[in-house]
């Protein structure tokens, strides 16, 4: 990342009134953009250029928003930062799930949209200077499950293959890195790459029901998953891990 220095932003947005007042204001606040308005003009620029963030529009006409936003996560771990109308909380909470790492409503606050494109480059810029701890493991055990880190696989007791959405997979490596402990919902917001807002402060509770069906024997009663009133979670399992140059129990299954 460029944060160093002068970040890089890309916005795409179809509205020429919107792209000129990101370029304009994020230009006076230290920062170099490029605009496009288009997804072909998103992934031109973003091959052409150095991107330290993305503002994507979700609504470009004629275009699936979310197929580029998952499109761009697959080819790269530039922070996207999605731009959306009030009411659409579904296409956010898809977003997010998808890998995005925050979202503006329009219309926005230009000072808004900078604190929020400096938060996100900031949560980037410390954790590319946290130490490599977790490339030592390629995969966490616990009640008969595995969860592999490459391959982001989750295998039942059973063997079989359960698939997890983006948040769903930040969200379990977190538990299984901080095993025993009580995790309020910052710190589990902090350790994933889900929404920080306030209107999105129960974006974890949803991204724990949804991983309690998938991992519990009774969802309504949960053993591994523990609500801590008033506090947050706590992941009951102690998982052991294979370490880097170990191999995976199932990592060779189909």
């Amino acid at each position: 990342m460029n944060v160093a220095t002068t970040p890089h932003i890309l916005v795409i947005d179809d509205d020429p009134g919107v792209r000129d007042l990101v370029t304009e204001y994020l230009g006076n606040n230290d920062m170099r953009v490029s605009a496009g308005m288009s997804g072909a003009d998103m992934f031109r620029l973003f091959d052409s250029e150095s991107i330290d963030l993305v503002l994507l529009d979700l609504k470009l006409p004629g275009e699936d928003g979310m197929q580029l936003a998952r499109q761009l996560r697959e080819r790269a771990t530039v922070p996207i930062v999605l731009l959306t109308g009030r009411n659409e909380e579904a296409d956010r909470v898809m977003g997010l799930e998808l890998g995005a790492d925050d979202y503006v409503t329009k219309p926005f606050s230009p000072r808004e949209l900078l604190a929020r494109v400096r938060a996100v480059l900031r949560r980037y810029q410390v954790q590319a200077t946290l130490p490599e701890r977790d490339n030592t493991r390629r995969a966490f055990r616990f009640s008969g499950w595995e969860l592999n880190l490459r391959t982001r696989r989750l295998v039942s007791p059973q063997g079989e293959s359960v698939e997890l959405s983006n948040g769903e997979f930040s969200l379990l490596s977190a538990l299984c890195r901080a095993p025993r402990r009580v995790l309020q919902r910052d710190q589990l917001l902090s350790m994933t790459r889900l929404h920080e807002a306030e209107v999105y402060d129960r974006t974890i509770d949803v991204q724990v029901r949804r991983l309690r069906l998938k991992i519990e024997a009774d969802a309504a009663h949960p053993a591994l998953i523990l609500t801590e009133r008033g506090a947050g979670y706590r992941f009951r399992a102690c998982p052991s891990s294979a370490p880097k140059g170990g191999r995976s129990r199932r990592e060779a299954e189909p």
